[in-house]
């Protein structure tokens, strides 16, 4: 419907990309005018989401002969539609890692009231590591007026969820029933619906179940549930995300490392350990020598008697003082 230029905005400096609205030449006023508010729509759809899964739109511009442009954030990279062209099938691991973040994508915008209503390879982005969902012109949007006119069909019929098909209203679940057609394609390398025209995809899609995801490995299981044809069978966003993301890591269990051996000490003769060898034992001290008995003073010469009274004896020696006791040994 449209076609992306990529632009330099000279007024902020930067890159934009600029979506043209590319319409048919035979269409009349009413037909221009619908297609004019289908894109109109996807840029008020887009800028109501904030999402590093949602391509940002910056604004929406008319020119002078009535020509609307979306200018919208620039995604260098290419579309998923275009990898699985050049390399084929994906290995179910990347699969499961692209369709996670488109899985984040739509909870973003299912939690805003949009319901995108035409996910699939060609409408999801690739830059390195980084996933983009874009094209919400056709959105479903909570108060806004549907665009589906009688015997009009939105949206891309081999990634149509079956009520759409039907013309019942797109729900949450019929972006999940996209998503899981999307995984299909990943990793088969085709849709699970094919004909040769439309009308035998739809016909397929109608009468028969999808076919088979052989090379899906674990991701079998969810692709099969999320392709229920009863939109009240698929399963919900959250438990579709557990599905698709990796199993935890088991914790690792650090490896004991032994305690070197002891190595005993040699026997003794008895068989015992010997006790260690105590400190020698201190010399005592000599006993101190006693100090020499002091000698005693010699007695004194009585004085003569005199010639009346007879002499007075003399005072007895006086003991010396005696030797003081020996110190005792030291232990």
């Amino acid at each position: 419907m449209g076609t992306v230029w990529r632009a330099h905005d000279e007024r902020l400096g930067r890159e934009v990309a600029v979506k043209e609205l590319r319409l048919p030449d035979d269409l009349d006023a009413g037909g221009r005018a619908a297609w004019t508010a289908r894109l109109d729509r996807e840029a008020r759809a887009a800028a109501r989401l904030r999402h590093p899964g949602i391509v940002t739109v910056h604004d929406l511009v008319t020119t002078g002969d009535g020509q609307p442009w979306i200018i919208m954030d620039l995604v260098p990279g290419r579309s998923l539609a275009d990898l699985l062209a050049e390399q084929g099938p994906l290995p179910p691991a990347r699969a499961a890692a692209l369709g996670l973040q488109v899985l984040d994508a739509l909870g973003e915008a299912h939690a805003a009231g949009i319901v995108h209503r035409d996910v699939k390879p060609a409408n999801i982005l690739l830059e390195g590591d980084r996933v983009v969902l874009t094209d919400f012109g056709i959105a479903a949007v909570d108060g806004d007026a549907t665009l589906t006119r009688s015997g009009a069909l939105l949206g891309t019929p081999a990634y149509m969820s079956p009520e759409q098909v039907r013309g019942l209203p797109a729900t949450a679940a019929s972006d999940l029933w996209a998503l899981g057609a999307t995984l299909h394609t990943m990793v088969e390398g085709t849709p699970p619906f094919t004909g040769p025209a439309t009308g035998a995809v739809l016909i397929a899609m109608a009468t028969q179940e999808p076919a088979p995801a052989t090379h899906a490995g674990p991701l079998a299981p969810v692709i099969r549930d999320l392709l229920h044809k009863d939109p009240t069978k698929r399963p919900p966003l959250n438990k579709t995300r557990t599905h698709l993301s990796p199993p935890p890591t088991p914790a690792s269990t650090p490896t004991p490392t032994p305690a070197p051996a002891s190595v005993p000490a040699p026997a003794s003769a008895s068989g015992s350990t010997p006790a260690p060898a105590s400190a020698p034992a201190s010399t005592a001290a000599p006993a101190s020598t006693a100090a020499p008995a002091s000698t005693a003073a010699p007695a004194s010469t009585a004085a003569p008697a005199s010639a009346s009274a007879p002499a007075s004896a003399s005072a007895p020696a006086t003991a010396g003082a005696t030797a003081s006791g020996t110190a005792g040994e030291t232990a």
